[in-house]
């Protein structure tokens, strides 16, 4: 995948006083709609029916294709929903994180997270915001992608790094 790197693509909001940009969730994202954003998230993280988890993502304002998987206790962003898209076909694993966003000392930061038609996500894998997933790609289970994963490539690894197909390490 070519194009700008994951932090060129972020939108980022100061936070200045003695503060972590955390403790000013409540002027990022309305109180009231968190507790809406978090009440539908639980409920889809536990849910057996996949029909269900995607009908919810999408009322959160998530696009959600075709035959979308969700496994249990797998988690969208719980901030921006709105800013996440998982394509058609896709399995996101049991207990993965879409992150559409991330809380620093003196900013957040926000970017749209983009999971490709057909790309599957390893039980417990940490997607950052900004992350563009591309078809056919496979995240290895506990893997942390902080950059782009191009098409039909595995990656694993914290840092996720690219491997080949045999789960050797493909820039050896």
């Amino acid at each position: 995948m070519t194009g700008p790197r994951r932090h060129d693509r972020l939108d980022r909001t100061a936070t200045p006083g003695p503060h972590n940009s955390l403790h000013h969730w409540p002027s990022a994202k309305h109180p009231l709609r968190l507790v809406v954003n978090f009440l539908v998230v639980w409920t889809l993280r536990y849910s057996p029916s996949l029909a269900l988890k995607r009908w919810l993502l999408r009322r959160l304002g998530a696009t959600v294709g075709e035959g979308v998987s969700l496994a249990l206790t797998a988690t969208p962003d719980v901030f921006w929903p709105e800013l996440l898209t998982i394509e058609d076909h896709a399995v996101v694993g049991y207990d993965a994180t879409l992150l559409c966003h991330e809380f620093l000392r003196d900013e957040y930061r926000t970017g749209e997270v983009v999971v490709g038609e057909g790309a599957m996500i390893g039980a417990g894998a940490i997607v950052l915001p900004g992350v563009e997933i591309g078809h056919d790609a496979k995240v290895g289970a506990n893997a942390v992608v902080t950059a782009d994963v191009p098409p039909e490539t595995t990656v694993v690894g914290a840092p996720a790094e690219p491997v080949d197909e045999d789960g050797t390490d493909s820039t050896l």
